[in-house]
């Protein structure tokens, strides 16, 4: 009989990205030692929290960031795409602007 090898699972670290066995990708966000839990924002921007002892459970690797941000970020890549220097995606609303125009 052979032994399963056990694979090391990477400590977590709030800014890094990991990637589930099933291709999830998600980022740390923040870790709570006093509760001892960890907080994940998956690539589409859900987010989710784990107690250590079900992140030392889970099958994982640590991956480079993505490329691409957007999947977190709910705009359309036309909505980022084309703009000037500076100049807000189309569709953004500064939401002080009334208050500015006094209205």
């Amino acid at each position: 009989m052979s032994a399963r090898k056990s694979i090391p699972v990477p400590d977590p670290a709030i800014g890094r990205w990991y990637r589930r066995t099933n291709g999830q990708l998600f980022e740390v966000v923040a870790v709570d030692d006093d509760d001892e839990t960890i907080e994940l924002q998956f690539f589409d921007g859900t987010i989710d929290e784990v107690d250590r002892d079900t992140w030392s459970r889970l099958l994982i690797e640590r991956v480079a960031a993505p490329e691409d941000w957007s999947g977190s970020v709910d705009m359309d890549p036309e909505d980022f795409s084309g703009q000037a220097e500076g100049e807000m995606p189309s569709g953004y609303h500064d939401p002080l602007e009334l208050l500015e125009k006094g209205e």
